[in-house]
């Protein structure tokens, strides 16, 4: 590709003719505007000039599918759907994924001329490379922190999810951890709030942590959620950092990818990366923007970790899309892959569909419910998502490794639908 140009696929859904909407798209988001204005010389449209690379129509619809649209003067009642590649001169924003973001999508959602409007795919030159470093860990930074190889991180969190008070929290990490768990995180919905503040949280399952580090010889994982204002986070990175944890959440969203950018310039830790609030970008089919694109800028901005929902899970997403989330993550960026956070409704038994569907065990698999509610406590759903995992691997069934797998077995009775 051009090293001086972004591209930018979107699919689009319009009453329009297809080549007069790609051009409202480009010129709205580089030199044009609804009418001519001073200063729009053919030299300026040149050097700053969006441009429309390719239309390929996909479909014809006979109904929108997004309201406020603004029909031609002339409409046959058609709305047609096209993938549309534009190309932006890196000029017109440089290597800065803030304006980069308010070039390729910025106003777009809202032009009338649209009743589908979706950015899928998006190719960046180098100069973002250089910029932005990427995951500082990812899948072997992380394997070497928690000193687990050749299989999945088997992880839960924190449940209820607004967190426990501080004693409670103490006896829950202990049983975790002295089940073997390898990987734990706070909720996003538990920060920093009053009645069981991070730095109170910290001191107390550190000292559960090197408690069973003591004994067992292997340190277990911990996702602090240092989620907050931009001035907080350095601080509350550091308190983590200082205390000998190995691991920093942040709920991408809420910081916003320049928050995911400034933490990552001074981490010493694995940064893990919820998308939560990502329903809100991506459920409507019409509007929004594929994981493709977003976790691209995650990772770049420096996700080591980054969710994507799970097989069979609580939330809308299909199961296809889950699979080619989870390969995207493992998919080089800046020379290193992020790891795939395989969370939503897990259990041992999803361990079977999750490995057959992606022949892949460079992934975090949490389960929070599947872990925590297991008939027989949180030690044997720790248990039982080994289990899930060694049929998946060995390529036995559920049912025949349950046999000899009483932890599993007693799974399968409270979570197999």
């Amino acid at each position: 590709m051009n090293e001086q140009r972004v591209i930018a696929t979107y699919y689009i859904e319009t009453p329009y003719d297809l080549h007069h909407a790609a051009a409202v798209m480009a010129g709205e988001q580089s030199t044009g505007t609804f009418t001519a204005v001073p200063g729009e010389t053919d030299e300026l449209k040149e050097k700053h000039a969006a441009k429309v690379i390719s239309i390929k129509e996909v479909d014809v619809k006979n109904t929108p599918g997004l309201p406020g649209v603004k029909l031609p003067k002339q409409h046959n009642g058609s709305y047609h759907c096209a993938e549309v590649v534009l190309s932006f001169p890196l000029i017109n924003f440089g290597p800065s994924i803030p304006n980069l973001l308010s070039a390729i999508a910025g106003n777009l959602y809202e032009l009338q001329e649209f009743s589908g409007l979706r950015l899928i795919d998006l190719e960046l030159p180098q100069a973002f490379s250089e910029k932005y470093t990427g995951p500082k860990f990812g899948i072997d930074g992380t394997r070497k922190l928690a000193n687990v190889y050749a299989r999945p991180l088997f992880g839960t969190i924190i449940k209820p999810s607004i967190g426990l008070e501080l004693e409670d929290l103490r006896l829950l990490a202990r049983e975790l951890l002295d089940a073997g768990v390898d990987f734990i995180k706070d909720d996003e919905l538990n920060g920093n709030p009053p009645y069981a503040p991070l730095k109170e949280r910290v001191k107390v399952v550190m000292e559960e942590i090197n408690r069973n580090a003591d004994k067992t010889g292997k340190k277990a994982m911990f996702a602090f959620n240092i989620t907050g204002d931009i001035d907080e986070l350095k601080q509350n990175h550091d308190l983590v950092y200082e205390a000998g944890g190995t691991c920093v959440m942040v709920s991408i969203n809420s910081i916003g990818l320049a928050g995911l950018a400034h933490l990552n310039r001074y981490t010493e830790l694995p940064i893990h990366g919820h998308r939560n609030q990502w329903g809100l970008m991506t459920r409507c089919p019409q509007l929004g923007m594929d994981f493709n694109v977003y976790q691209k800028l995650c990772r770049l901005a420096g996700a080591d970790h980054l969710h994507v929902n799970g097989l069979n899970s609580k939330f809308y997403e299909s199961n296809e899309s889950v699979v080619r989330s989870i390969k995207a993550c493992l998919t080089p960026i800046n020379g290193g892959a992020s790891m795939p956070v395989i969370s939503s409704g897990q259990w041992g038994g999803t361990a079977i569909e999750t490995y057959e569907a992606t022949k892949t065990t460079d992934v975090i698999h949490l389960a929070g419910g599947g872990i925590l509610s297991h008939p027989d406590g949180p030690s044997e759903g720790v248990k039982s998502m080994q289990q899930g995992w060694e049929a998946a691997i060995n390529g036995i069934s559920l049912e025949e490794h349950a046999k000899k797998n009483r932890a599993l077995a007693r799974a399968i009775e409270k979570f197999q639908k």
